[in-house]
């Protein structure tokens, strides 16, 4: 008898061969022979110009969100409230920004990235302005838009390093991504020095909210603009595959099954709770021990000091920049020999930043000038890291489902990391203020003391930086596998073998 059956596929999830849904396979290869990168479309100019504008864009997020850092002296007199509740400002903002990162990854992995980031914009400009008109008796209107602020910050910072990665590839991505994640460090120190310059030079802090929503509208019209919507993969796979989504499920079980994702992600929450402590309570902390050593007077009126805000700020640009492009540089020269290079440096960033953390806050209460020392040593040991983690997830996880990983880690490591490092902080300073409540020598202390859980948590990030390293190799090779529509490593095994298949026999011969 005739057999017309065709041979069995190890098939999972696989439109066509020039299709691939990943976290599935096919026994069919994509067409090597397609001709030329889905980008090409798009010149290499107008990437470096997306590029441009999208680093712009992260530099004004960063600016705002540590704009009130620079002028918390001056918030805490204008509203009375203690270092707790000051705290809060920036828990509300980092809560409502990690609890919306998800649905902005699950939308950004499905649906226009150039619009979702449109309407992120939009609303960030709105709720940033409008957090600067808040009258004193209203603290807690202050609180709320500043967890709308985190609504706008959420729907870009989920999907803007994915465009990037859709753009380039290989050292040019790496690159790209560096001058992105450049601006973090940069932004944060720019906030510091525009809100103390902008709030010492009108005498009312609020004015310092109201210069980045005004940056923030050039912004908006040089993404609507100048932002290409490039498709998904489209430098990974060259060509050879259009990408669908798998189901929101799916993955996450990718994901939680990818073990340089999971460790990586733990890395950079003890990262962002180290950051976030310093970086909100530091200008603070210095001013209160020069009133302690009697370096300065206590502030009674506004507009405080920002003499703290602006040398911190500086510091913080300066070692942002060196900081990323020397990681950067590292990293270029490792990887060729250290197939597991860029974890191993994110650990030795942590592990020696966090002594240096340590001794800049012991010696704070006699030599301010060897703490700005020894915070700078730290922050050029930790800023290798920014570059270098928003790379590891690009190319650890497949391109359709980066979005959602961006989402998922930036909710881990803002809930168990920046979201409640400065309330703890403050709460740790607040309980210890019932020991001695008016003595100024013991509101420097108090703050002290909830400063040294920082250094601590550094090296636990350290340590998860070590456990990536373990596994960085396999994963990574598993997500260029499934990116150009193989199996991975261990899907040959999957496979049943086939027998072969029986002579055709002509209908004449039955």
């Amino acid at each position: 008898m005739a057999s017309n059956q065709h041979k069995p596929k190890t098939r999972l999830s696989l439109r066509s061969s020039s299709t691939v849904r990943y976290g599935s396979m096919s026994s069919e290869q994509p067409d090597r022979n397609t001709s030329s990168v889905q980008t090409t479309s798009i010149s290499l100019g107008r990437s470096y110009i997306a590029v441009a504008v999208l680093c712009y864009i992260n530099l004004l997020n960063y600016m705002d969100r540590y704009t009130i850092a620079g002028v918390l002296l001056s918030i805490q007199k204008y509203f009375e409230i203690a270092d707790s509740t000051s705290g809060l400002l920036q828990t509300v903002f980092i809560c409502s920004f990690m609890f919306l990162a998800p649905v902005f990854g699950y939308l950004g992995d499905r649906y226009d990235r150039k619009l979702i980031m449109i309407a992120g914009l939009t609303v960030w400009i709105v709720t940033t302005l409008g957090s600067s008109f808040v009258k004193k008796s209203d603290f807690w209107v202050l609180v709320f838009t500043r967890a709308l602020v985190g609504t706008g910050e959420a729907s870009y910072s989920t999907i803007a390093p994915t465009i990037i990665g859709d753009l380039f590839t290989g050292n040019q991505r790496t690159l790209m991504i560096s001058f992105f994640y450049i601006f973090i460090p940069v932004g944060s120190g720019l906030g510091y020095i525009m809100g103390a310059t902008v709030a010492n030079a009108t005498g009312d802090w609020r004015w310092a909210l109201r210069i980045s929503p005004a940056l923030g509208g050039l912004g908006l019209l040089l993404l609507m603009f100048l932002i290409p919507n490039p498709p998904r993969g489209a430098s990974d796979t060259q060509g050879g595959a259009t990408m669908e989504s798998t189901s929101y499920i799916e993955d996450i079980k990718y994901l939680l099954k990818n073990r340089s994702f999971v460790w990586s992600s733990l890395g950079v929450t003890a990262m962002a709770f180290v950051t976030g402590a310093l970086a909100f309570w530091t200008p603070t902390f210095l001013s209160r021990a020069q009133i302690t050593q009697g370096l300065r007077p206590p502030c009674n009126e506004e507009p405080c000091n920002p003499l703290d805000s602006y040398i911190f700020g500086a510091i913080t640009v300066v070692t942002g920049v060196v900081g990323v492009f020397l990681g950067t540089y590292i990293s270029k020269k490792l990887r060729v020999r250290l197939p597991n290079a860029d974890p191993l440096i994110c650990a030795v960033g942590m592990l020696s930043s966090s002594p240096c953390f340590f001794i800049a806050i012991i010696l704070a209460a006699t030599s301010i000038p060897a703490t700005y020392t020894f915070i700078a040593i730290g922050e050029t040991l930790l800023s290798l890291n920014w570059a270098i983690l928003a790379d590891i997830l690009l190319y650890v996880v497949v391109p359709t489902r980066r979005a959602t990983a961006e989402a998922l880690q930036i909710m881990v490591c803002h809930l168990l990391g920046d979201a409640g490092s400065p309330y703890l902080i403050g709460a740790i300073s607040d309980a210890l203020k019932n020991y001695k409540p008016e003595s100024l020598s013991w509101n420097f202390r108090r703050l002290e003391y909830g400063f040294l859980l920082c250094p601590f948590i550094g090296v636990l990030g350290g340590l998860f930086f070590l456990m990536t390293s373990l596994y960085i190799k396999e994963d990574r090779k598993a997500a260029e596998l499934l990116t150009s529509g193989q199996a991975p490593a261990q899907a040959p095994a999957q496979a049943p073998a086939q027998a072969p298949a029986p002579p055709e026999t002509s209908t004449e011969s039955v």
